[in-house]
């Protein structure tokens, strides 16, 4: 079926899919399937070019699975592997089968195959008896990582949930600090991040014309997906043009030529 879909995509001349689902590393296990086959599959669809894969679970990433992935050159190098916090402890309450120590490795290995790749991830603030040393080590962890975007989130109580009857509830006032901090943090790598490309060239597949700043840009993403906006009286829809990075506006988008 994803296949098929991707096929049609390609025929009616799609040039990227996003490989994601609400599981996606567990593919396969309840029929004898991976979901690196698959994706070795997908790559072999014509007239696909980049494949991207979404919200990735840390125990896939595997040295076998990154060394596979390196060798497909339409995969993306752009990873989402969820963390919630940078503290193992708290990852234990959370019921998190990893630690921080692991899922620091898996980006490592990571990097290993890809020279920047880039990453992603969500983190939870204000989890039910998250004590100020938990939150800075989930916030030093965090920083240590270097990820390009890092979503944040204070944690909110879910009807049904063990978590919501947990001893140690936080004030909201504490949470949303502690959200504040982290997001000022990954503001600050995010550009970090940005800046190393600039003044190099890159190939950006071009979505829509947007207005920024009352000038109206072409814009699409790299495979990293960076934004980028350039000016053209060409129509850029759905081409892939390589450009090269001049400067970074506002917080996400980088202006080429």
């Amino acid at each position: 079926n994803v296949l098929e879909e991707v096929k049609r995509l390609a025929a009616s001349g799609y040039q990227e899919v996003v490989l994601t689902g609400i599981h996606l590393s567990s593919y396969g296990i309840d029929c004898g399937e991976s979901l690196l086959h698959l994706i070795q599959m997908v790559h072999q669809v014509e007239g696909i070019r980049r494949i991207r894969l979404c919200s990735l679970e840390p125990r896939i990433v595997t040295e076998t699975f990154a060394e596979e992935l390196a060798k497909m050159e339409k995969i993306c190098p752009h990873f989402h592997l969820s963390l919630q916090s940078g503290c193992t402890a708290t990852l234990k309450r959370m019921n998190r089968r990893y630690t921080a120590q692991e899922y620091r490795e898996k980006c490592e290995i990571l990097r290993k195959y890809y020279p920047a790749p880039a990453l992603t991830t969500d983190v939870i603030t204000g989890f039910p008896g998250e004590t100020e040393e938990e939150f800075e080590e989930s916030r030093s962890f965090v920083d240590s990582i270097h990820f390009y975007e890092t979503h944040i989130f204070p944690y909110s109580k879910r009807e049904g949930t063990k978590a919501a009857v947990m001893p140690d509830q936080l004030p909201e006032q504490i949470k949303k600090e502690r959200s504040r901090v982290l997001i000022a943090l990954g503001q600050e790598r995010q550009r970090e991040y940005m800046e190393q490309f600039l003044g190099k060239k890159k190939e950006v597949l071009f979505e829509e014309q947007q207005k920024i700043q009352g000038q109206t840009y072409w814009t699409g993403h790299t495979m990293e997906y960076l934004k980028v906006a350039v000016i053209s009286e060409e129509n850029l829809e759905n081409k892939r043009v390589m450009v090269q990075l001049q400067n970074i506006i506002g917080q996400d988008l980088i202006l080429a030529e």
